[in-house]
């Protein structure tokens, strides 16, 4: 790893492009973290989160420097490791109603967040070995278990919101390797029948996140209070902005969870259409280009890790922006490289450190 991180040949071959972007991104984050904690007494959220972006570059660079073919190889190890990790902290003290984090002193680790990278490396190498044509019904169910079985042990933490975000891993994988017409309609079919039912194992303040997704207004000082306060934010910035430091439902405290999940609404208040068009077009860069990298590898495996790791982008920016603008219920989930955490920030960079990887050795036989 020390002999290609010092090689000239590593640095002319790394992604510039997917750092730029990333590290543009970050900078928003970063801004409207230190506009929407401006005024509160506790830590400071700014210096934390540019601390963790500062080791997340650092992270991408180390995991850009290990040949994803090795990665691949060692697959069931990491991901044996992260379950087991999943497992322990089931066993931890909850914080906030959940069992999610492992806390070192002020540092937490989230390892749902890193579980995601190990399903993306456990897929990747499972429906590279597969060599038919069109996936089997074997294949499809061993694929599901590898990122069910994470999902199941997320869920018991409990973290809805986090396990559905294994979902669009596995979608991508899935449709990329190819999977017949029949099966996907079959299959889709099979999930809205069943959708219903999973109504009768949620918890009662999951079934009240849905609720109030389809009618906010039913309570708006309690379980609503979130979506409308993220609807007015959005719907006020108008083309320009109030300005930085000026958005009054951030500024004032009526949004909460601004500067984690609902980041994106003080985007949309303080820089408008304008800074939310930039935004988004900052994230597509990111997805284009790593599907443009896609092409790249000579091995179906680094197609199918790069594939992997667009879908858990994708879908992070669709279910995190849906919620903020009232389209999909309050998950929980963060916006890559803007909102506040440092697991979100640290998988979010590693997992660009395997897309500039499966660059870097595309030509490497």
């Amino acid at each position: 790893m020390i002999e290609v991180l010092t090689s000239k040949r590593f640095w002319k071959e790394f992604d510039w492009f997917l750092l730029l972007v990333a590290l543009l991104l970050c900078t928003i984050g970063l801004i409207e973290i230190y506009s929407s904690t401006l005024n509160m007494d506790s830590e400071n959220f700014f210096l934390r989160q540019l601390t963790w972006v500062g080791i997340g570059v650092c992270a991408m660079f180390v995991v850009a420097s290990v040949d994803y073919r090795v990665l691949g190889e060692n697959a069931p190890l990491i991901y044996g490791g992260v379950i087991a990790l999943l497992v322990m902290v089931l066993f931890v003290d909850a914080i906030s109603g959940a069992r999610s984090w492992f806390t070192f002193g002020t540092v937490g680790l989230q390892p749902s967040e890193l579980a995601k990278l190990a399903v993306a490396i456990g897929l990747a190498r499972y429906l590279a070995g597969s060599p038919r044509k069109y996936l089997t019904l074997k294949t499809i169910v061993v694929a599901g278990a590898i990122c069910g079985l994470p999902m199941v042990l997320v869920v018991l933490q409990p973290d809805l919101g986090t396990a559905l975000t294994f979902v669009p891993i596995l979608a991508f994988g899935l449709f990329v390797r190819g999977i017949r017409p029949a099966a996907l309609i079959a299959g889709g079919l099979i999930a809205i029948m069943l959708l219903p039912l999973s109504w009768f194992v949620m918890l009662d303040h999951q079934k009240e996140r849905i609720l109030t997704f389809i009618q906010p207004e039913s309570d708006p000082l309690g379980s609503g209070y979130q979506v409308i306060q993220s609807k007015i934010a959005v719907g006020s910035g108008g083309l320009w902005g109030k300005g930085l430091f000026e958005g009054s439902q951030n500024q004032l405290g009526f949004l909460p969870t601004r500067h984690t999940d609902f980041i994106f609404s003080v985007v949309a208040e303080e820089l408008g259409f304008v800074g939310v068009s930039i935004t988004l077009a900052l994230l597509l860069a990111m997805v284009f280009r790593s599907l443009a990298l896609a092409m790249t590898p000579r091995d179906t495996l680094g197609l199918f890790l790069v594939v992997g790791v667009v879908g858990m982008f994708v879908g992070h920016i669709l279910i995190n922006v849906g919620m903020v603008i009232g389209f999909l219920p309050s998950t929980g989930i963060p916006l890559p490289f803007l909102s506040y955490g440092g697991s979100s920030v640290l998988t979010s960079f590693m997992a660009l450190g395997l897309i500039a990887s499966v660059r870097r050795c595309r030509y490497v036989n």
